[in-house]
């Protein structure tokens, strides 16, 4: 049995054991949605952060910021979706990467069932693997719906994760100044 129709047989169940059924007319296709949309959110574990590192040589060593990156994510212990804006600051070492490639860095592991934490770290890791840059810093802002919607449902709550490397984390004015060109 392939993949999709698997997880259709999953969503069935899943459908009929928290009471409803899905022989109705409203759910009879929406096993097949559902694994179509489970397919596309965790589409991250198909793709490789090494693909889309490609870098080019410029002279330049000043701080590159990219900010305010939307990413969509979900939760690895509820399942359920969390999202906010990635913000990457790095300081090159001869290289460096089109702008669009932060935001597909950010998609890989952003689709994946993840944890805030984890999320920010692995993409600081996998910028100064592959770019070397003379430091790094990642700062998320995250919305999750596994405290907003249920549990404690607390909705205002934000959390932020931050991860700095090389001289963000060495040398506290290359902090500062990252900080302060995102405004925090």
């Amino acid at each position: 049995m392939d993949k999709q129709k698997e997880l259709e047989k999953v969503i069935y169940n899943l459908l009929k054991l928290t009471g409803d059924n899905p022989d109705r007319e409203g759910l009879l296709e929406t096993p097949k949605r559902v694994a179509k949309a489970f397919e596309f959110w965790t589409s991250g574990y198909t793709k490789n952060p090494k693909d889309v590192m490609k870098s080019f040589n410029v002279k330049y060593d000043e701080i590159v910021v990219v900010k305010n990156i939307d990413f969509y994510s979900m939760c690895e212990h509820h399942l359920a979706p969390f999202y906010g804006q990635i913000s990457i600051g790095y300081l090159p070492s001869g290289k460096v990467l089109g702008v669009s490639k932060f935001a597909r860095l950010v998609e890989i592991y952003a689709r994946r069932f993840q944890i805030q934490e984890r999320l920010t770290q692995q993409i600081a890791d996998a910028i100064m693997k592959y770019l070397k840059p003379q430091g790094v810093g990642v700062v998320c802002r995250g919305i999750h719906l596994c405290m907003r919607s249920r549990g404690v449902e607390k909705q205002n709550s934000e959390m932020i994760t931050s991860v700095m490397l090389g001289k963000f984390r060495r040398q506290d004015r290359t902090k500062e100044e990252f900080m302060k060109l995102l405004g925090l």
